[in-house]
Formats: structure tokens, sequence, C-alpha cells
């Protein structure tokens, strides 16, 4: 039989829709590989908007043009230098200005410092690395230094592009693969995700390049995760209600009109959730942090973008053949009505009080380890997680020169006070000496050359003390430099975690409040993700203390834990007390919990784990930053996922019945 026109004419939207999708890929597609080309991952990327360093550097731009970043050659051998080491190390051709050769006082090493373009210095320190690449035998010859470290970022942040890529597509594939036992299903959803992922990079390319946003390696990757880990939850949760309606309805086109009806309110609050949440960190002071708040809600857009519009329109074209080979025949039995689910249901149905209670107690013993979380930073040299030259270059010109060599911390002073701003550093703990003063008109630039490894704590707290005793001498006088830095971006990271962790609670209650029309649910539901996350964060604790055996965590990472964990854990929340609010009005509360629970658990849960194994994938990248990220995001979704909404949230419901609406109301009790 022929269809008739009308029929014919149904699936003419959807095809257009697929079309456009398939040629804004090919267009924005490449956008993704391009990111790198401009992200930045020097310290400017990372520095604090008010700060004093900040203040230093902008002074420092503004008198001298040259703007340069050391980097430094250290040669050492053990039984001392010869005539032919100094031979080799002084014919160096070496990008940029070189100092002399400076030997160590036990005359075992030495230490020429290369003033590299600060625009590029990794460049520059490539190519230095190709000069000392076949030093004489017995001599070893690294390259350390900040212009070192930053080239040493950007090679670790090289994967990007295609290793996570591909880890977390194949991740993702393989789950997709064991939930739906389709081979077609999970490459239509994979393509939702790598369109959604074009579109932002291609957004997110534009902005960067045009100075509208900063973009660095952190938030490159996050943004490749958060994009597939988002499009593929919000795929879920399509997929699984389109698949409900088809067991009920003959008609494809009926059966999508009702699952995107029914799930376009969910995943819109969901992403819109996490939008709000993450644009909260443009209140941080911090310029990685306000960076990341606009890519991440760039990224979240372009997944629901890609799920609400070209992941229905193929499904309805394809519908139930993209389930083959087990078709949802009409008329079949629902299959999240029965197994582990309901399961799950009876025991929260028959002891509600007590499943609360125990799953409750459980999460406090998880935060109770909170305190033994080491997050007051680290230093430059932890956060690499492999074996790298700048590190190894350090630690070398630590055991023969003071540590601070080549990275001195800056003083800018009134011309006129120069001097006893000299003096006044002389006498401060933890000062090796100071470089004689460079006046630039009425301002002069004093270099103090610190005893200690420039990112060590022992080098912040010089710093601290260096502040007060020049200020006593000149009250305009600003210490500046790789340590101030360093610093000011710690103590900024925990005055951030102070301010925007409130003002994101709020703006999920007041998401909450309005999409489930109650007061009394959306504050529960936030307590709930609260507890989750400090239990999640004391079992960090134990896991990196005791198990990976990490220096510590920088300040940002519980802030970030926070934004994502609160964020992406109330997705999971919303998923089910939207389907337990529809019930409800139907059922009663009693019974539309435990039914939404049951008709829910499977694609939530998969949403959970998918959600985890995309996170997890940043791993693979040799950075301790987001190796932690990483760990708290999976396991904390984990612990929403399995625990919070199957058990704690559930229970918490049925034990209050319609009171959990107040003020307002279901239309069954």
């Amino acid at each position: 039989m022929h269809a008739s026109p009308p029929s014919r004419s149904r699936w003419l939207l959807p095809a257009l829709i697929a079309v456009a999708w398939l040629a804004l890929g090919g267009l924005a597609g490449p956008f993704a590989g391009k990111l790198s080309q401009v992200a930045v991952n020097d310290n400017t990327a990372f520095l604090p908007s008010s700060a004093e360093a900040t203040e230093v550097a902008e002074q420092l731009r503004a008198i001298d043009s040259t703007r340069s970043l050391p980097a430094i050659v250290v040669a050492e051998r053990e039984n001392g230098l010869d005539a032919a080491d100094r031979g080799y190390l002084t014919g160096l051709k070496l990008p940029g200005k070189a100092s002399p050769l400076v030997p160590s006082a036990d005359a075992k090493a030495a230490q020429i410092v290369v003033a590299l373009d600060a625009a590029d210095p990794a460049e520059g320190v490539e190519k230095i690395r190709a000069a000392v690449a076949n030093p004489p035998d017995g001599l070893t010859v690294l390259v350390a230094g900040p212009a070192a470290q930053v080239a040493d970022l950007k090679e670790a942040f090289g994967g990007i592009d295609g290793l996570l890529l591909v880890v977390a597509g194949a991740v993702v594939a393989v789950i997709l693969v064991l939930v739906y036992r389709s081979p077609l299903l999970p490459f239509v959803v994979l393509l939702s995700g790598v369109f959604a992922l074009a579109l932002a990079s291609l957004v997110v390319y534009l902005l960067a390049d045009n100075d509208v946003l900063d973009l660095n390696g952190q938030s490159q990757g996050i943004l490749f995760i958060l994009v597939f880990g988002a499009a593929t939850d919000y795929a879920l949760l399509l997929v699984s209600r389109f698949r409900e309606e088809l067991r009920d309805t003959e008609d494809r086109y009926t059966a999508m009109r009702t699952a995107w009806r029914a799930t376009i309110e969910p995943i819109g609050a969901s992403a819109g959730t996490v939008v709000l949440g993450v644009l909260c960190l443009l209140f941080s002071d911090l310029n990685s942090n306000k960076g990341l708040g606009p890519v991440a809600a760039i990224g979240i857009g372009a997944a629901f973008v890609a799920s609400v519009t070209f992941l229905p329109a193929v499904l309805v074209l394809l519908g139930r053949s993209a389930f083959w080979p087990l078709r949802p025949k009409l008329g079949s039995p629902h299959p999240e009505a029965g197994g582990v689910w309901a399961k799950v249901a009876g025991l929260v149905s028959r002891r509600p009080r007590l499943v609360w209670v125990v799953t409750t107690l459980v999460l406090l013993v998880g935060v109770a380890f909170v305190p033994q979380l080491k997050a007051s930073g680290t230093a430059q040299s932890d956060v690499f997680l492999t074996d790298v030259d700048s590190v190894a270059g350090q630690e070398l010109l630590s055991r023969h020169f003071p540590a601070g060599s080549g990275a001195p911390s800056v003083v800018l002073v009134r011309a006129d006070r120069a001097a006893a701003v000299v003096e006044a550093a002389k006498g401060v703990p933890g000062v090796s000496s100071v470089v004689p003063p460079r006046t630039f008109g009425d301002v002069a630039r004093v270099d103090v050359v610190l005893a200690d490894p420039v990112d060590s704590d022992a080098a912040l707290a010089t710093v601290e003390r260096l502040r007060p005793a020049v200020r006593a001498v000149s009250e305009d006088a600003k210490v500046g430099g790789p340590t101030a830095t360093q610093l000011d971006t710690r103590n900024t990271s925990e005055h951030d975690r102070l301010v925007i962790i409130p003002i994101v609670l709020v703006v999920i209650f007041l998401v909450l409040a309005s999409l489930l029309r109650s007061i009394l649910a959306p504050l529960l539901l936030i307590a709930t993700v609260v507890l989750s996350f400090g239990a999640t964060m004391g079992v960090s604790a134990l896991v990196f203390n005791g198990v990976f055996d990490f220096p510590g965590a920088d300040p940002v990472v519980p802030l970030f834990g926070f934004v994502f964990l609160v964020a992406l854990g109330i997705d999971y929340n919303i998923f089910l007390m939207t389907r337990v609010r529809e019930e409800a009005a139907v059922r009663g509360t009693r019974e539309g919990m435990l039914h939404g629970l049951t008709i829910t658990g499977g694609v939530i849960t998969s949403a959970g784990v998918v959600l985890a194994a995309t996170f997890s994938a940043l791993a693979v990248l040799p950075i301790l930053f987001l190796a932690q990220i990483a760990f708290i995001v999976a396991f904390g979704v984990l612990l929403d996922t399995l625990v919070v909404r199957s058990l704690l949230v559930p229970a918490l419901g049925v034990d209050l019945g319609r009171r959990i609406w107040w003020p307002g109301r279901v239309d069954r009790g």
C-alpha cells in the first residue's frame, strides 16, 4: 500500500532537521580540533583578576614591553664540571636573550637563564631542548623555569583533541551497546553527542578567538566530557520514553510526540540547572573559573539542542527499527515494570523510614572524613602525574642553586624608595638575594630571589612575609612574580568557595521550586545532594591520601566538584521527581513515587553510569587537577544515582506522602 499524502508529509520535517544537522556537523566538526589553537595555558589563564600579583603583571607590561618568560638551562656533572662541559654550554645556540653561564658554588652545576617571548614560550623551550639534546657523556642538561612548565602543560593538554575523545567515545559506545543490545541505536546517540560537540566547539572557538571568553586546557577537557556525558544522558531519557510509548502506541510519530512532550520539561530543567550552576562561576575572581562557566554552559546548551532536535528527528525516521533486533512491539509488556527496580521499590515501600535513616547515616560516615581532604594547594611541580623535564630540572636546580633562581619575585615601588625596599627585602627570612633595582621613569623594579623552590609552601610563606616588610618602608610597594601569583590564586580560590557555593544553592532551589511547584521538595532534594557531595569529598580524601598518595589538591577542586556534582546530581532527582509528579496526579503520591522509581530506575542508572564513565576519561590526561575532578565527579554521580536517587529520595517521599509537595499539591494524595 502507498502512504497517503498526509502520511508522506510527516517525515519531511524530521528529514530536513536531520539533513540540517549533518550540514552543521560537517561545517563545525573541524573546530573541535582547532580549540587548542585558541586555548591559553600560561599563568595569565589562571590569574586572579584583582589580586596584587595581577596588578604587578599589568604594570610590568605597561613599563617593560619585552614581556619575557624565563627558561633555565641547568647542567650537572656529579664529579664537577670540566672545561669541555663549560665550552659546550657556552657554545649553545639558544633562542631569546641568554645570560652568561653561572656556575654553582660546589662547581658541580651551572645555569643559563634564557628570556623567551611570553606570548609563545613553548616554541622557545622546544628549540632549547633540541639544542641540548646531545650533551657530552656524563653531563645532565635539563630545561626548567616557568617557560618550561608552560611548555610541559601545553604538551600534556595536547591529548585533548584526540585521545580524550577516543576514550570517551569508546566508553560511551560500550555502555550503550550493553544497555540497548542494539548496534544501531548507540550509533545514533553517539552521533547526537558528536554533533553537539561540533556546535559547542564552533561557538567556543569563535568567542575565544575574538577574546569574548577565556579558554584553557582544563576548560577544553571538561567541555568535551561534559558535552558527551550530558548529550548521552538526555538521549537516554528520550529514547527510554520513546520505547515505552512504542509499546502502547502503534504510530511512531504519535509515540515520539508523546515522548518528546513528556521529556522536554525534565531535560530542559536539567540543562537549565547545569547551565545556571556553571554560570555561577562568573562570580569567581579567577580567570580560569570565569572562563569555564560560559564554556561549560555553551556545551550543555549544545547538548540540549541536539538532544531535542536531531535525536528525535532520526528516531522517528527509524521508528521501531532503531531498536533492532529487540524491537518494542505494540502491546508488549514494559520490562521497566519488573526486575530489580520493582524489588527496590518494594523495599522502599515496606520500610521507608528505616531506608532513609540508614542511608543518611551511611552518607554521614563519608562526610566525617572531609577534614582529611588536603585542598590548600600544591606546588606547580606536582601538577603533572608523569615525569616531565621542567620538574626534574627544577629539582636539579634546587640541589645546587638558590631554588628561586631564574624566577624571582618582583617588587614594584617608587624609584626614590627602591634602595629602602632592597634593604627591607634582604632582611626577610627565606630571601636568598636581591638584584639591584632597575628604574623605568619614576617606577623601580626590584627582583627578589627566594631560597626555596618558587612553587613551594616555603616560598609562599616567604612572599607573605615579604609583602608587609616592603610596605613598611613604602606603602605603595607591590609584590608579584610566579610565587606571588600562586599565592594570590590559592587565596582567591578559597574566597571563591565561600561566595559561589551559596549562589549555586539559591539558583538551583529556584529552578526546582519552579519546576516542582513546591518549597519542601526542592529543599529536601538539595539537602540530599549536598549530603552526597560531602560523602563524596570524604571518600575522595581517603582515596587521594591512602590509595593514590596525591600530594594534595588545588583549592579550586572542591569548588569545581561542588558545582558539577550538585548541578549534575540534581539532574537525576529532576528526572525522577518530574515523573513522580506526573504519576502522583493519577496514582497518588505514595504509589506515584514507587511507580516513578520503578519506571525510571533503569534509564537513570544508565545515565549515571554513562556520565561517570565519561568523566573518568579525564584521567587519561596526566594532570593532577583533572584526575581528581574525574574521580570526584565519577564517584559522586554514581553515589547520587545508586544511593540518593534510588533509596534516599524515594524513601523520604514515601514517608512524607503528599506533604512533600507543600505548599502545593497534586490531584491525589
